[in-house]
């Protein structure tokens, strides 16, 4: 009688995780990307997730996948514009925001986050002057400009409360006063004033947004 052998199975490759992730968060830079540029040139109604599927290669269930929907979608091409990467890492947590912290000099603060903000308006200004306009016609456009706004005003209410805290307001700057200077000064209303009508560079930008801020609140 034939004797019968068992063969040992093959192992089973090991699951790779990390490509997986990393193959996604490819995937998900394209689709962004594709969006900004469908956004600036064309127009937030008149971009569609099909053709930013289109051109970032990828299916328009994979762009419905990732984020939802339109509204999600143009929320999470600010959020990549506002922090300048797509680390997983929020604003507030920003190594950035660390060392502005721990500074002790305020002048120095100030003018570090002048700087910061020239550079985030220089990312974001087109594009909220975009959405700005559809949020006028369009609810889900409308929702995100609401959100970030409500989310500037939360990040200006707490650097108005740290330079409370450290006693730099000068005598009869309230936080309240405080949160809407800065408020005002990173309107993307005012970059579109200096830099989109007048001509001014980011650094020209930014070291007058140092100087106003500096007389208005210490």
């Amino acid at each position: 009688m034939a004797r019968t052998v068992k063969r040992s199975a093959p192992a089973r490759r090991s699951y790779d995780s990390s490509r997986r992730q990393e193959q996604a968060r490819e995937t998900r830079r394209r689709v962004i990307d594709a969006a900004r540029v469908s956004f600036l040139e064309e127009g937030y109604a008149q971009t569609t997730i099909a053709a930013v599927a289109e051109s970032a290669g990828v299916s328009v269930e994979t762009v419905y996948k990732a984020f939802g929907n339109k509204p999600g979608l143009a929320k999470a091409v600010f959020d990549v514009s506002i922090v300048g990467d797509d680390e997983p890492v929020p604003l507030m947590e920003r190594e950035f925001v660390a060392q502005n912290k721990a500074d002790p000099d305020p002048r120095s603060k100030l003018a570090a986050f002048a700087d910061n903000t020239a550079g985030i308006a220089e990312r974001t200004g087109a594009l909220l002057l975009v959405l700005r306009t559809a949020a006028s016609t369009d609810p889900g456009a409308a929702d995100v400009w609401d959100q970030l706004q409500a989310e500037r005003l939360t990040g200006m209410t707490f650097f108005a409360r740290h330079l409370a805290e450290g006693g730099h307001l000068r005598d009869g700057v309230s936080v309240d006063e405080a949160r809407d200077v800065l408020w005002a000064h990173t309107s993307v209303e005012l970059w579109d004033l200096l830099v989109r009508q007048r001509g001014w560079s980011a650094r020209r930008h930014g070291r007058w947004l140092a100087q106003q801020l500096i007389a208005a609140l210490l």
